[in-house]
């Protein structure tokens, strides 16, 4: 693609930086172990972790279960990611899609200006970071983007406007033909969030869950992209596919 093209798809952002107050959001902390990097809101969820000598492993297994939306969708265009947290995904996104449009849109300051502790990438005409509302940005959006993925959580659930019936249909409608929403749902009710995401995508949606207590939803807008009645299983091994392909070993255990 050429950088013409990519300034061209280049996704609008639907609020200025300006327009966030910086002091209404928790700050986050940054604690270090054994060469980890976590992120989290001085409470027991772990919001992201780094391994400091290899800042591009994707070392919580949810991630690798997300990145392997490639496996469904392996030539994205536009992809936009809601929720920036460490760049576990950014930063993955970045170095093995290089053809493709990268919005990130987090709407925590703080986060974001530790971007540099994370090795995040610096903007350039395929990769932006937008400071803003999430749910806004989706509702902004139609028929462009062809992969869709959320991690975004608050200090310790999921925020109410980015797990709701009509976000879930913005999600649907933000959507390219045969486009792809996965979402990281880490919630007591992940079963209730699940329903909601069958609704808005017709019943075109799967799940993976996680050990750590996550689980990853695949919904595809469009033509199916796995087989009828995939399980959980059908999408481990996709997993394990992709783990394969990439190197990657055994993923660690969270630190907290």
């Amino acid at each position: 693609m050429t950088t013409d093209a990519m300034q061209s798809r280049v996704l609008e952002p639907t609020e200025t930086p300006s327009r966030v107050d910086a002091s209404s959001f928790p700050i986050p902390v940054i604690s270090e172990e054994d060469g980890i990097l976590t992120l989290h809101f001085q409470s027991e969820y772990v919001q992201s972790q780094m391994v400091s000598e290899r800042p591009d492993f994707l070392a919580l297994t949810y991630t690798r279960t997300m990145m392997a939306f490639e496996l469904f969708k392996p030539h994205p265009h536009n992809i936009a990611l809601i929720g920036l947290g460490g760049g576990s995904l950014a930063k993955w996104c970045y170095r093995w899609h290089p053809d493709a449009m990268l919005t990130v849109v987090e709407i925590n300051p703080h986060v974001i200006s530790l971007r540099d502790r994370f090795h995040i990438p610096e903007e350039d005409p395929r990769f932006q970071i937008l400071c803003e509302d999430g749910a806004k940005f989706v509702a902004m959006h139609s028929d462009e983007l062809d992969v869709l993925l959320v991690d975004a959580f608050d200090v310790d659930n999921l925020p109410e406007d980015l797990c709701s019936e009509h976000f879930y249909d913005n999600c649907y409608r933000a959507l390219a033909r045969h486009g792809l929403l996965v979402v990281n749902l880490c919630a007591a009710d992940d079963h209730r969030v699940f329903a909601r995401i069958l609704r808005s995508f017709g019943g075109q949606a799967v799940t993976s869950p996680d050990n750590d207590g996550n689980t990853v939803v695949f919904a595809c807008k469009g033509k199916l992209l796995w087989p009828e009645g995939a399980s959980a299983d059908f999408l481990k091994m996709k997993r394990i596919e992709f783990e394969k392909k990439y190197g990657l070993s055994k993923a660690m255990s969270p630190v907290g």
